[in-house]
């Protein structure tokens, strides 16, 4: 029997609670403790990357943002940017994002509920609830840190980008995928080729055990299309030539960063990148 009153909803039929910020409004999932915590404390969440992105990003830039979540990345950029893409695999995150996306009449902004990967093909997804942000394909490992809050595990469909998206260009790719990178680079050689500007996550063991891949592996569908890598939290800036021995130090370290840059221009000598307080001149190794 229902007991819930009219006024207290009952908690299976709350998808979301909305709040106002900097950023936008959104629609937060209340057992979310990362993405949606951070915004009802602090008011905003992921200010560095958004601002990170920002430096590569203009009136005329059509942008690509894979694994946008909720959408406080993506949402804050279809204000700056001509065109920003959309995709998120989870589908009950993929709802929120929908909402979000509506709820801030984002009107270049297109959305897509699949997952990036290597193939056309179904796959399965750990849909974690506690650190929402943290879903990922199914691990080559499973590690209980990947499923210590008893996450479902849904079936979503994999596609290759280059066919989903007809290889449209963009000028800049924002890709947050929880260890699922090399599947989506893979699958997505035409969208590189045509891009000036890829930011994404660099975590070790989602390399090692969530991939299975070695940090060359990592690289290699890469390598083609980048010619300078840049690491605002290492104050550093590298020509191709060493793009592995750096990203490998970091891997043997056990170093992860929340953005690393790679770029198709050569010569980035006097373009100043900031990630919050740190500030690199590109072509100057510091």
């Amino acid at each position: 029997m229902d007991t819930a009153s009219p006024d207290q909803p009952r908690s299976d039929r709350v998808k979301g609670f909305l709040v106002k910020t900097a950023q936008g409004y959104f629609c937060l999932d209340p057992r979310d403790q990362f993405v949606s915590k951070s915004i009802l404390q602090t008011g905003a969440y992921g200010l560095g990357e958004i601002a990170l992105a920002k430096q590569f990003c203009d009136a005329q830039s059509k942008t690509l943002v894979v694994g946008a979540h909720i959408g406080t990345i993506a949402i804050p950029l279809s204000r700056i940017c001509q065109e920003v893409v959309a995709i998120e695999a989870n589908p009950a995150t993929y709802e929120l994002l929908r909402l979000n996306v509506l709820i801030n009449g984002c009107t270049n902004l297109p959305t897509y509920d699949v997952a990036a990967n290597h193939k056309d093909e179904p796959i399965q997804f750990v849909m974690n609830t506690h650190n929402t942000g943290g879903s990922k394909r199914m691990p080559k490992f499973h590690d209980q840190a990947y499923f210590y809050d008893n996450p479902k595990i849904a079936t979503v469909r994999g596609v290759r980008l280059d066919d989903f998206l007809d290889s449209a260009g963009f000028d800049v790719l924002f890709m947050d995928i929880e260890g699922s990178e090399y599947f989506a680079f893979l699958g997505m050689q035409t969208i590189l080729s045509r891009a000036r500007t890829l930011i994404v996550e660099f975590l070790p063991h989602h390399l090692s055990r969530v991939a299975g891949i070695s940090v060359e592996q990592f690289l290699a569908p890469l390598m083609p299309h980048f010619n300078t890598l840049i690491l605002p939290t290492k104050r550093l800036v590298v020509g191709k030539d060493s793009f592995l021995n750096l990203l490998q130090s970091m891997f043997d370290q056990n170093e992860g960063a929340a953005a690393i840059i790679f770029d198709a221009r050569p010569n980035l000598r006097g373009l100043e990148v900031s990630h919050g307080e740190t500030k690199v001149y590109a072509g100057v190794q510091a």
